[in-house]
């Protein structure tokens, strides 16, 4: 496996030996954080109730888009939905396809000539779209790939509050498209991504966009700075 691929590493080493380890973020605009790799394997009962909500959402034929471990695609199986999951990390669909599950590696704007009822984005899915400038294009392709009355179940956090200082004013930096706007990489032990662009994405400006897209956008669940949104084609 390429060295470039932390979280499929990460995932491979623990499905066989079972021992925790951290995944390691670094930004460019706040300080590192670590994803444990256990939560890349978490039972429904496990995952927050933004993401369990979601789930319950979901019908007719699902696309899990950066599917990991494929959590949400398993539980999603157990209910009976036809379900496909993508990912970029070769280790991650590598490992999906052993628990017998329709994983294909590949970058969401590759996937074409397909049709979804639901996509599914969780664990600020949106990100993927690289910045808020990225973000119309974005959706304009996944709309390409749903049915008539199909659906996006996307989250995605206002990290406003990470500009907040003691006296209860904002800083940001006034050149800068988006407060948003992120650069990150991932490490595992030896393993290390190449450093990617991501978006976090208030609400407002998911619900403008979206409009603009076509799309009617409602917000369906709030956690403090976390939001849980369903964009529908009308």
């Amino acid at each position: 496996m390429a060295s470039k691929d932390p979280i499929g590493e990460a995932i491979l080493e623990y499905a066989t030996t079972k021992n925790p380890a951290d995944i390691i973020v670094t930004a460019d605009l706040c300080d590192d954080d670590i994803i444990p790799v256990e939560v890349l394997f978490r039972l429904f009962d496990e995952m927050p109730s933004i993401e369990q909500k979601a789930l319950s959402l979901c019908k007719g034929r699902v696309l899990d888009v950066g599917a990991g471990a494929g959590p949400h695609t398993s539980y999603l199986l157990d209910q009976g939905l036809n379900v496909i999951a993508i990912d970029a990390s070769e280790g991650a669909v590598q490992y999906m396809k052993q628990q017998g599950i329709n994983a294909k590696q590949l970058d969401i704007y590759a996937l074409k000539n397909e049709k979804f009822d639901t996509i599914l984005l969780l664990m600020n899915g949106l990100g993927i779209a690289g910045s808020l400038g990225g973000l119309p294009a974005f959706l304009i392709h996944l709309k390409s790939l749903l049915n008539p009355k199909g659906q996006i179940l996307c989250d995605s956090s206002d990290v406003a509050f990470l500009y907040e200082e003691e006296d209860g004013s904002y800083w940001m930096d006034l050149n800068a498209e988006y407060y948003g706007n992120f650069k990150f990489q991932m490490h595992y032990k030896k393993a290390s991504s190449e450093v990617f662009n991501w978006l976090y994405v208030d609400y407002d400006n998911l619900h403008k966009v979206a409009t603009a897209c076509g799309f009617t956008s409602n917000r369906i669940e709030v956690d403090e700075h976390h939001y849980l949104a369903k964009l529908s084609i009308p």
